[in-house]
């Protein structure tokens, strides 16, 4: 028998005690056994509206049609590395105009979540928001500066937590290393510029 083709058998079996009066009534009812593409049939309403007749080509491939991929977790390296590029961080000069930036700013800027950037913060030394009494983080430009360069080392340099950690510890002046970089790859940009317009 295959089995392939049938969806559930189900048993169904009354509770009553037994009397004279209630044989009758004790018993075994088996429902019927369908096929998926029968059931499929039948969960189409007889209100829908079907501009062409159901075949079985099509009840099969919609029972067998794969499931949509899920959203969740976590990101491909693909994701990640297309992400990496769309950092909007303003140029220094409008970064230090102002104070402070609310965690909602700092979190588009990155284009990542609020609660990524509050488990930095918890992670990292470096990263030292201000909090007022309500508990609301206000980024200072410095801590902005400190974000760009953990974001750099996961996201673009694919290191660890640990990692991360580790590389800060070791290079004191990391900060001043990658600040060296952003300046060189902002260089290479304007003269990649420059050769488009010749």
């Amino acid at each position: 028998m295959d089995n392939r083709n049938y969806s559930q058998i189900t048993f169904e079996f009354n509770d009553t005690p037994s009397s004279p009066e209630n044989e009758a009534a004790i018993g075994i009812r088996i429902k019927s056994i369908k096929s998926e593409t029968e059931q499929v049939k039948n969960d189409i309403p007889e209100t829908a509206v079907v501009e062409e007749p159901l075949t079985e080509k099509a009840i099969t491939e919609a029972v067998t049609a794969p499931a949509k991929k899920s959203t969740r977790g976590r990101k491909s390296l693909k994701a990640l590395d297309a992400e990496a590029d769309l950092v909007n961080i303003p140029d220094d000069e409008t970064l230090f105009q102002r104070q402070y930036y609310s965690i909602g700013e700092v979190a588009d800027m990155f284009g990542v979540n609020q609660s990524l950037l509050r488990f930095w913060e918890n992670e990292f030394d470096i990263i030292q928001p201000r909090k007022n009494r309500k508990g609301d983080r206000h980024f200072r430009p410095v801590d902005i500066k400190n974000l760009e360069l953990i974001y750099d080392l996961l996201r673009r340099r694919k290191l660890t937590i640990e990692g991360a950690k580790d590389f800060l510890k070791k290079n004191s002046k990391a900060a001043a290393h990658f600040e060296m970089i952003q300046s060189l790859q902002s260089l290479k940009g304007f003269l990649l510029e420059i050769k488009a317009a010749l």
